[in-house]
């Protein structure tokens, strides 16, 4: 029989989906978007037969095994004649790819869109830090500077909540849920949550909560905008690959964030991925060298938290690294568990109107973040970043620094504001490690590495993004085995407290959300009977 030529694929498109885009109804009867307890496992992970995609079926099985007229060649190789169609077949393919304007103009549009998610990451960075630096000097000076946080929070938190809700609907909290909420939908449901709107607020309501004094972090909005601007992308190129897209937007956003390229592409297997396709390899390894490159143009080289001191042995430090991993666990999943719960009551709690719920959370919960900073001399507002840095230098910190970072984090977390929890997590890691560290009788620094690992990695279940991304942080290559170790006891000791991971938890609550918002849309688009 002739040989038919395979149809020609788009290096950055992706199969077909199978099934329609819509969204499942109640009855999951006339739509093909599965309902959110079919997306995912019991475990709080996304079922990976919902992420499979069909690809393209080709049957040259034939053409391989018949020589000249369809006659059988022995051994089932292809005949002379076969193989030299297949060589010049290929050939023009490869030819006819390397001249299409339409491959070009896709290329295009994905390596500017790498190059903008770079510059924005790092124009985010500055604009967080500065805000931070203003409010720093707001408190600093007369003691009623400080108290006066107890008005100036709640009024902040109440109001960017409020334009969150109002103008900004999706940008509320870290952006990590809903990153991996919008993979799970097709077609335009993904804009509900990775829409160009919905990142310019979170960079301005991240901003204003870390003016105003939130225990918020950067790190978790730059993966929903990096995600945004690489699904825009995906778009104006006419790309079809839009889940691989949004992967390599997130981890973009988290090298950038912190100039950690490793941990991007860790972080974009390991936590968003969950079940990684091979054929995303580019598309995550390109942005991110991409978007590193304009971050490293810009900013230079640099380490995050600076070069940690001291070394610790594996066998010496046993102690340190059992104490560190088995405390970051437990605090970990109880801050897992605790946001989740929250969460999830406040989403049930009905006072009359949203406003009114909006509100009374946002104030309640900026009134325990400014009690903390007071507690703590101003120590708990922001990211904390300086007081970590000073532990991984070797400063000892004392306990009432990391409980009362932990209770603003969490306060700031379920307020309802936009902003992520890296930061400040690393931070009550530092503190908590600095603290075992005394009472073991290790040198701070190293046990404040440890006890950032040992946390994080209780908090967010995703070991290997703890280890390389506190690696590359800290720039210290002499204590890879003792941080591994770390990162993998405390992710071991949370899993057991608590099996479903927090980002994939909130998660399944934007996608129901979701799915709701699509369904009202259908039903009000729906001719009447």
């Amino acid at each position: 029989m002739p040989y038919k030529r395979p149809p020609a694929t788009h290096p950055l498109q992706e199969p077909a989906e199978a099934g329609p885009a819509s969204t499942a109804n109640a009855g999951g009867g006339e739509s093909g978007t599965s309902p959110p307890s079919a997306m995912f496992r019991a475990d709080g992970e996304p079922d990976a037969r919902q992420e499979r995609e069909q690809e393209p079926e080709q049957d040259l099985g034939q053409d391989l095994r018949s020589g000249p007229a369809g006659r059988p060649e022995e051994g089932g190789a292809p005949s002379r004649p076969v193989r030299a169609r297949l060589r010049r077949g290929a050939l023009r393919r490869s030819q006819a790819l390397l001249v299409s304007p339409a491959r070009w103009r896709a290329r295009l549009v994905f390596w500017i869109g790498a190059l903008v998610t770079g510059l924005v990451s790092v124009a985010f960075a500055h604009a967080a830090d500065t805000a931070q630096h203003l409010f720093g000097r707001m408190i600093s000076g007369p003691p009623w500077r400080l108290w006066a946080t107890l008005l100036l929070t709640p009024a902040g938190f109440i109001a960017c909540a409020l334009i969150a809700w109002r103008y900004f609907p999706g940008s509320q909290g870290s952006g990590i849920p809903q990153t991996i909420a919008a993979r799970e939908l097709k077609g335009r449901g993904r804009l509900i949550y990775l829409s160009i709107r919905t990142a310019v607020g979170k960079i301005l309501l991240t901003v204003a909560g870390l003016l105003c004094g939130a225990s918020i972090g950067r790190e978790g909005p730059t993966v929903q905008i990096g995600a945004a601007i690489m699904l825009l992308s995906a778009r104006l190129g006419g790309m079809t690959q839009a889940r691989g897209l949004i992967l390599a937007g997130s981890a973009a956003g988290i090298a950038a964030a912190f100039n950690t390229p490793l941990a991007g592409i860790v972080f974009a297997i390991e936590e968003m991925g969950r079940s990684y396709h091979a054929r995303t390899n580019g598309l995550v390894l390109s942005t991110v060298v991409i978007a590193g490159l304009a971050s490293l143009a810009i900013e230079g080289h640099y380490t995050y938290f600076g070069a940690s001191q001291g070394t610790l042995a594996l066998a010496e430090g046993l102690p340190l690294i059992l104490a560190t991993g088995v405390a970051g666990g437990v605090l970990g999943a109880g801050f897992s568990a605790g946001a989740l719960w929250l969460t999830r009551r406040i989403r049930r709690w009905n006072p009359g109107s949203p406003a009114r719920r909006i509100v009374a959370v946002a104030g309640i919960a900026g009134l325990v973040v400014a009690v903390a900073g007071i507690a703590t001399h101003g120590a708990a507002f922001g990211t904390s970043y300086d007081h970590a840095r000073a532990a991984i230098g070797g400063e000892t910190l004392g306990p009432e620094f990391f409980l009362a970072k932990l209770a603003a984090t969490l306060a700031s977390t379920v307020s309802g504001i936009p902003g992520g929890l890296f930061a400040p997590s690393l931070s009550v890691g530092a503190g908590l490690g600095s603290v075992i560290g005394a009472l073991i009788g290790t040198p701070g620094g190293m046990a404040a590495v440890l006890g950032m690992t040992g946390y994080f990695a209780g908090v967010v279940q995703a070991p290997m993004t703890a280890f390389v991304i506190v690696f590359e942080m800290t720039g210290n290559h002499d204590d890879i085995l003792p941080v591994m170790a770390t990162a993998l006891i405390g992710y071991g000791v949370a899993r057991i407290l608590t099996p479903e991971p927090l980002y994939h938890g909130l998660a399944r609550l934007w996608l129901a959300d979701a799915l709701r918002l699509m369904r009202s849309r259908e039903q009000d688009n729906r001719p009447p009977l």
